[in-house]
């Protein structure tokens, strides 16, 4: 019990200092709990809990708390209206990529069928516990690009389930057919959603509005562990992934109006566990294997880079923008922590070398370790080189411009509203993530410009402190949430304008310091009342 204390503290006490490190040189926190893993193994001689299943459990609830968060952004609306970025799109992704790899490990490097496609099906897979990490703190999941790459990693999350019931089947004596697995499985299925939509759903709201009522956090934070611990518990005694049923727990919880609160008390467990989970990723590292196979290593990584990379950009290109689907290749390129599940079952049942898992698990863990390099660099590269001239903002002419209006979004309302604005001689510029609106506003002798106005760098390149008034007229919250948490945090001294569609929207915006926010069916029906008034006098 002592020891364990100590290899605890120890953990909190390195990850810590080397996070202090590398914050200070703009380095993700990722590298830190990874490094504090391979210390702790080397510095007390941890080498026999590298294969722990009580630790390999523990290091998989990150990655359920963090599954749970992303549910919470995405309602069964949203998921419906993402169900080309799901479905098809990842569909089409984990598809390709894995019969590209497996036509190279097999006929070019000779590799025996069944090695050939486990490490097809593993190198298929992307990173969520990085990349969604990523896009969550920087609000890149709110972007174009952010958005394929959820969808496309929600449907990797899924794969997993067929894939490991794959790997069962290949395990097996024989005993069952595939034809019998996969009804079981579509039966489990159809059991464990049915008991979360509909009874789950149910007890979730009850629990969360008496926790709530009692005035008490601690009730409250104990209630939402409880529900995540228990769908995940749920999913795995069906037989799938823990982090499935910690997603369909969030996606549920999204529906009811506690959804923002539940994700603002949960992120210190998930930033924890995730942490945790890193940190068990770095005790996997054989330094002296990794020595002794560096280049291999690294070649084997580039290589899989580029593949990964062609496919997507490929599938993305047909119905995305240049810039959205090199973006979203580019960051899904690297290689996912449930390749480490997908090794490891292979190996305890045979289909796989000792020496090729060592060889897979020290790729991931190289892939995982470089990829926060570059991926926060990868949206600013992109746009600097991809640019066109409606993308080039003249920062310096900027600098000098005061009180102008900034029109965030040019759709039905953002057209209505720079119409206004010029009716009345205001300057204004408009501001939205979508090439056709930027181009739509273009044509119209508008001064537009494609951004996102959720980034520092684009608040900074217009001068928003300087301008008279922020308009913001999007539909979507997430969007909206971002936009004024972005605003509020660069100035305060801001007017601050939110076109709002309904109650919800008032109350999950209700938190922030906005200076006006219109509701559109209420000013409507004033309009309509007044115009009423006015056909009245006339008549008399």
């Amino acid at each position: 019990m002592d020891a364990t204390l100590l290899y605890i503290v120890m953990a909190l006490g390195i990850s810590t200092v080397f996070n202090l490190l590398l914050k200070r040189l703009g380095v993700s926190q990722i590298i830190g709990y990874i490094l504090t893993g391979t210390v702790l193994v080397y510095a007390f001689d941890l080498q026999y809990l590298k294969e722990s299943s009580t630790l390999e459990h523990i290091g998989e609830f990150g990655i359920v708390f963090l599954m749970f968060t992303i549910g919470l952004e995405i309602s069964l609306n949203k998921m419906n209206s993402m169900k080309k970025e799901i479905f098809l799109n990842g569909f089409l992704q984990v598809g390709l990529t894995a019969a590209v790899v497996f036509a190279i490990a097999h006929f070019v490097f000779s590799m025996e069928t069944i090695s050939a496609v486990i490490l097809s099906l593993a190198f298929a897979l992307s990173s969520t516990a990085v990349v969604l990490s990523y896009l969550k703190a920087s609000k890149e999941i709110y972007t174009p690009y952010g958005q394929r790459a959820t969808g496309i990693l929600i449907f990797q999350d899924i794969a997993v389930i067929p894939i490991l019931i794959l790997l069962s089947f290949l395990t097996s004596s024989g005993d069952s057919s595939i034809a019998v697995i996969l009804r079981d499985t579509a039966i489990s299925a159809i059991i464990v959603v049915g008991l979360l939509f509909v009874v789950g759903k149910r007890l979730m709201t009850w629990l969360l509005h008496f926790s709530t009522s009692s005035e008490v956090e601690e009730l409250f934070m104990g209630s939402v562990l409880f529900i995540v611990i228990s769908a995940s518990l749920l999913a795995s005694f069906f037989g799938f992934t823990y982090s499935l049923g910690a997603f369909v727990a969030g996606m549920i919880i999204a529906e009811t109006k506690y959804h923002h609160k539940v994700e603002f008390d949960i992120a210190p467990f998930k930033d924890i566990l995730l942490g945790t989970f890193f940190i068990i990723v770095g005790m996997k590292i054989d330094l002296m294997y990794f020595i002794n196979h560096f280049w291999l290593t690294v070649g084997i990584f580039v290589l899989v880079l580029i593949i990964k990379t062609l496919i997507m950009y490929i599938l993305l290109r047909i119905t995305s923008e240049h810039a959205t689907s090199l973006k979203t290749s580019l960051a899904l390129s690297q290689v996912g922590e449930f390749s480490f599940v997908i090794f490891a079952v292979a190996s305890n049942g045979g289909l796989l070398e000792k020496d090729l898992e060592a060889l897979f698990v020290l790729v991931v863990i190289f892939s995982m370790m470089i990829t926060p390099f570059f991926i926060s660099r990868i949206s600013g590269a992109i746009d600097y080189f991809t640019r066109e001239e409606y993308l080039a903002i003249d920062t310096k002419e900027f600098a000098r411009r005061k009180d102008h209006v900034i029109v965030c979004g040019y759709s039905i309302i953002g057209k209505f509203v720079a119409k206004e604005l010029e009716a009345v001689d205001a300057p204004h510029v408009v501001i939205d993530n979508s090439p056709k609106h930027v181009q739509e506003a273009i044509k119209a002798g508008k001064e537009a410009y494609l951004g996102d106005m959720s980034k520092l760098s684009m608040l900074e390149a217009l001068n928003a402190e300087s301008s008279v008034a922020v308009i913001v007229t999007l539909d979507n919250i997430d969007k909206k949430r971002a936009i004024c948490e972005a605003v509020l945090k660069h100035t305060k001294d801001i007017n601050l304008i939110v076109k709002v569609a309904s109650l919800e929207e008032i109350k999950a915006l209700q938190d922030l310091d906005i200076t006006v926010m219109v509701d559109s069916k209420r000013e409507v029906g004033k309009v309509l009342v007044e115009k009423m008034m006015s056909c009245k006098l006339r008549n008399i």
